[in-house]
């Protein structure tokens, strides 16, 4: 057999015999040419086969192929620029095809399919091009993510999935029986990481949270993946220095890896581009008042109710992608009501019903991706705050413990992959930046 190549490395090998081992993601042709599509994972690259340089059994063979049918197949690579696939126009002349299996009917047909036929076979769905390039930016961004902590000198952990005590707030937990005792899914790893700052000053934890949000927007999963840093010695301005360096990376580096996949998604690249620092910062007090002049100055009633705020409410949709409207990159906004944030944020000076809070909203409709703060390192406060929130005080004793012995301010944020992957790859529902999604009311396959 020839030199076994991967389809993402064909344009070192023009003119030389390779192989390819694959499924055939479609076929087109008739009479003495085939067009074979063939994918290995790496990408797509067009097998031509033409009747009079075959043996008439592997021509034939090449007929009988159906879509996703598994395939070997050995050739010379030629450069093409018309050919479609690989980016620069490389196909492969064909000169010998091995059939590893020919497929059944396959369910999913180029012709349109409502979404949840799609979800229902999101084990096939996986295939399609447009999957394949949301996933390996998926894959770049959290790899991007995890490369830019490391050489910053943070340090991964691992924090537990099963917690008895609320991070974010008791109305979205996943119950579960833990031999007789009531327990949690994690909504955050973040209350362990600040014990683990005490021990190795930066850190980091990188895993799967779940929220029982009865939610169906583009926007919300049950289950999604968060990367979580956290700080000892961090102020809040000290973390929205942090974060846009740390996003602007991921975003750079995705750029500059997955050029070809953003092209498969039609990204329109030039907002990514911009995302460098400084972010712009403006206070929750400020957007309001940004907000209250959009109502003013809209003749559209649907907007007008819909940007209606009353200081203490969070902002949701529509508040956030007006916001961004203003800016050609993301934006913090931070000194959010201390009502609508979780209660181990540190009260503003002189403002006890602000907190130090942050949030980073990406542009074009995207909204929140990153959320953090710098934490209470009074314990007699953050007792206080328990008490207000009425969370169980006796959970969070090991919690307590950290403001007793070596206390320092610290700050942390929590990035939520989907809506992050989502944002740079232009997707419209985060349930497409996830191999196997996990909403309301779908948990199959």
């Amino acid at each position: 057999m020839s030199n076994i190549v991967s389809i993402q490395n064909i344009a070192n090998y023009v003119d030389q015999q390779i192989t390819i081992q694959g499924w055939l993601y479609a076929k087109t042709g008739k009479g003495k040419l085939q067009f074979l599509q063939v994918r290995d994972g790496t990408g797509t690259v067009q097998a031509v086969m033409f009747k009079p340089n075959l043996p008439e059994e592997i021509f034939e063979a090449g007929k009988r192929l159906t879509q996703e049918s598994a395939l070997v197949v050995t050739g010379v690579v030629k450069q093409n620029e018309r050919a479609p696939g690989v980016p620069g126009g490389y196909e492969l002349d064909v000169s010998e095809l091995q059939t590893v299996q020919v497929a059944a009917e396959y369910p999913i047909s180029p012709k349109e399919h409502g979404v949840e036929f799609l979800l229902d076979n999101r084990h096939l769905w996986v295939r399609s091009r447009l999957q394949w390039a949301l996933l390996r930016i998926r894959a770049t961004v959290m790899r991007a993510c995890r490369d830019w902590l490391d050489s910053h000198g943070y340090l991964e952990m691992s924090t537990p999935i099963l917690t008895p005590a609320a991070g974010e707030g008791t109305s979205t937990l996943f119950e579960v029986d833990y031999f007789g005792e009531q327990l949690y899914l994690a909504q955050t790893g973040q209350l362990y990481n600040e014990a683990n700052i005490y021990s190795f000053g930066k850190v980091y934890c990188f895993g799967p949270t779940f929220r029982a949000e009865k939610s169906k927007t583009r926007r919300h999963l049950t289950e999604f993946w968060m990367i979580e840093p956290e700080m000892a010695y961090f102020t809040l301005d000290d973390l929205m220095a942090m974060e846009e360096e740390f996003v602007s990376y991921v975003v750079q580096r995705t750029l500059e890896e997955r050029a070809n996949e953003l092209k498969v998604l039609e990204r329109d690249t030039s907002a990514l581009e911009r995302v460098v620092p400084p972010f712009p910062r403006i206070s929750y007090d400020e957007a309001l008042d940004k907000l209250a002049k959009i109502r003013a100055e809209t003749d559209d009633p649907e907007l007008k109710e819909l940007l209606q705020i009353e200081w203490g409410q969070d902002f949701g949709s529509p508040h956030e992608t007006e916001l961004t409207k203003l800016y050609d990159r993301p934006i913090f906004v931070y000194g959010y009501p201390s009502v609508c944030k979780a209660f181990y944020m540190e009260p503003w000076p002189g403002r006890p019903e602000v907190c130090k809070s942050v949030d980073m909203l990406a542009p074009e409709g995207y909204g929140e991706i990153t959320g953090g703060s710098e934490r209470i390192s009074d314990p007699d406060l953050l007792l206080k705050r328990i008490h207000e929130e009425k969370l169980p005080a006796e959970a969070f004793t090991w919690y307590m413990d950290l403001r007793r012995y070596g206390s320092v301010p610290h700050s942390g944020f929590g990035l939520g992959v989907e809506r992050t992957v989502a944002w740079i790859a232009g997707t419209h529902h985060v349930r497409e930046a996830i191999s196997f999604p996990r909403t309301l009311g779908r948990v199959y396959p």
